[in-house]
């Protein structure tokens, strides 16, 4: 992100700060809880959002050489992303074309080979069928028409993105839109360095695990001994891009940064920040570290979905803060004591701890027992208050896509 713009989100949230104030949808939205119980409804969603749409799969740090490959499976396909010795990303249904078997069940790894282990027919990173064992036996087959299938893919601004319809179209810039592309290629995501994943396996809707993300409202409440000792509760500067927005919640580090000269000031450390991708994606910003969540609805539980989180470093980043910036390393074991007052720079350890402990045992838990009351039909309605803009923005476009009518304004009696 621009320096400019850092100074313009830092300065929204000392003003939010100082005058008790935050971003506001200007009214209150009445949202059915249907929405996260209808299985209907949840197919039709499938279809639109998964089916029919360009999906983020990862960052480009996750194929970081040629060779590097990783498997994704939930998009109703088994899928293998490679890069191949040209540098190209390629994204491939992970099958063999002699008679399906899966060509790796690794999560990850390198490999400039891959070979069915069933019939050891063997394949190059671009997906070229480059070797059938005792084809004088098997019969003559012309391999060049029996590649790897692949799927349309691109990668621009560090995001690997795939269509799951073989005549699929894929326009990252278009997703985006002008101002969120320009932004995302300042962050450099090519320059991260993944770090691990973890996957967060929960009874709840796939739209109630992206809700958790869209306010911080809740932060004095639930977060009340453990991300409350990073971020303060309520201030948030807000802002959309189309279907995606970005939401950032004040750091507690940003009392003390406030103080420092302008030229100082840094986004990465004022604020704990979340961009939402449509449909499935955040990406949340905190220490120095970047951690993608992509969230995959159960296609045959409504009530059940699967985070699959990507944790990546930023040492560009920090590299540009220079060396005697004073900071502190934070670790699992003091995630939530650490000082403060001065800027803390995370590990992989602390980063996997606070989704743990907040996303997955606080926000998620919580929302385990929301999927609960929802499905008991005895709640026709849920408030989205005007203090919770990306709520009112997620559910409208999720809406619109479908071609539902947007959220009905509430009004007290």
């Amino acid at each position: 992100m621009k320096q400019s713009m850092q100074i313009e989100v830092i300065k929204e949230l000392i003003h939010q700060m100082d005058t008790k104030t935050t971003c506001d949808a200007g009214r209150v939205v009445i949202s059915p809880t249907n929405v996260y119980t209808d299985a209907a409804l949840a197919e039709r969603e499938w279809k639109a959002f998964f089916e029919q749409h360009a999906q983020v799969i990862g960052l480009s740090p996750e194929l970081p050489r040629a060779g590097s490959y990783f498997t994704n499976s939930d998009l109703g396909m088994p899928i293998l992303a490679t890069r191949d010795k040209d540098g190209k990303f390629h994204a491939f249904i992970n099958a063999c074309r002699h008679r399906g078997a899966q060509l790796t069940d690794e999560a990850r790894g390198e490999k400039n080979r891959f070979i069915c282990p069933f019939h050891s027919w063997t394949y190059s990173a671009d997906g070229r069928l480059m070797g059938i064992r005792q084809s004088e036996m098997f019969g003559e087959v012309d391999k060049a028409c029996h590649n790897l299938i692949e799927l349309p893919s691109q990668e621009k601004y560090g995001f690997l993105v795939v269509h799951p319809q073989l005549d699929g179209v894929i326009d990252i810039d278009a997703l985006l839109g002008p101002e969120l592309a320009a932004e995302f290629d300042s962050w450099q995501f090519d320059q991260c360095e993944f770090l691990g994943e973890s996957t967060i396996d929960k009874a709840l809707n796939w739209k109630l695990a992206n809700d958790t993300f869209g306010e911080n409202y809740h932060f004095s409440s639930l977060h009340k001994d453990t991300l409350i000792n990073l971020a303060h509760s309520d201030y948030a500067s807000y802002r959309e891009y189309g279907r995606n927005h970005r939401i950032c919640t004040a750091s507690r580090f940003l009392d003390t940064m406030r103080h420092q000269p302008e030229s100082e000031w840094n986004f990465s450390f004022a604020s704990i920040a979340a961009y939402y991708i449509f449909p499935n994606i955040q990406l949340v910003f905190v220490g120095g570290m970047v951690i993608m969540v992509r969230i995959y609805p159960d296609r045959q539980n409504v009530a059940h979905s699967i985070s699959r989180v990507s944790h990546f470093g930023m040492p560009h980043v920090k590299a540009a803060l220079g060396s005697d910036a004073p900071a502190q390393t934070v670790k699992a074991e003091n995630v939530y004591s650490a000082d403060p007052t001065a800027r803390m720079e995370f590990d992989v350890t602390a980063a996997i701890e606070l989704l743990v402990s907040t996303v997955e045992h606080e926000d998620y838990a919580a929302a385990e027992k929301t999927q609960i009351a929802a499905s008991s039909g005895k709640l026709d309605h849920f408030l989205f208050g005007r203090n919770e803009p990306a709520l009112h923005h997620f559910h409208n476009n999720y809406r619109a896509v479908l071609g539902d009518a947007p959220l009905e304004e509430y009004r007290a009696a």
